[in-house]
């Protein structure tokens, strides 16, 4: 156990959600936000960039944390208020960005993700190359989109333990990392 975080029983993955298929779909994000956080890690994240002879260069990532947001049953989640202009991105489809600037200083990179029972939801990706708020609203379902999240290898252990940052909503583990 390292910062509170403890190891997940080997749970199964909804690979077969991926399986064949080089970008995520949108099943895959349409269930419970902590599944999907904990399913994350080991996914690559890729960014695609207009090269200047016209080819693409292709930046990726592999996700090594991240922490589950839930809608009006989670204090400490954005969607905790209701839907603003901010973070309507959470009341949308699963698989979208959300991208926001906090502190002044920094851009956070989120991905909608709710079950069919819930209202809202999203999954923050700690630990990825820079990302600014032009990517928000892009569609991570899209394997021709410049930002999507690619299937990677399901990792054999993965941590959990309480989010970071965060004064309310801390019994929940819903923090997520490659050990």
């Amino acid at each position: 156990m390292e910062d509170g975080l403890y190891f997940v029983s080997s749970l199964p993955i909804l690979d077969s959600l991926s399986i064949g298929i080089t970008c995520l779909q949108r099943p895959f994000y349409e269930r419970d936000t902590s599944v999907v956080a904990r399913d994350l890690v080991g996914k690559k994240l890729v960014r695609l960039l207009a090269g200047n002879s016209g080819d693409q260069e292709r930046l990726v990532g592999i996700i090594t944390e991240t922490e589950a947001y839930g809608g009006e049953d989670d204090p400490a989640s954005h969607a905790f208020h209701g839907s603003t202009p901010r973070n309507s991105i959470m009341f949308e489809r699963g698989g979208l960005s959300y991208v926001y600037f906090i502190y002044g200083m920094y851009h956070c990179m989120n991905v909608s993700a709710s079950s069919k029972t819930k209202k809202a939801g999203a999954v923050l990706i700690r630990s990825i190359l820079p990302i600014d708020r032009s990517h928000n609203g892009l569609d991570l379902t899209d394997s021709a989109c410049s930002l999507h999240i690619e299937n990677g290898k399901t990792p054999r252990r993965i941590l959990a333990g309480p989010r970071i940052g965060i004064s309310v909503a801390t019994a929940m583990n819903w923090r997520f990392k490659l050990p």
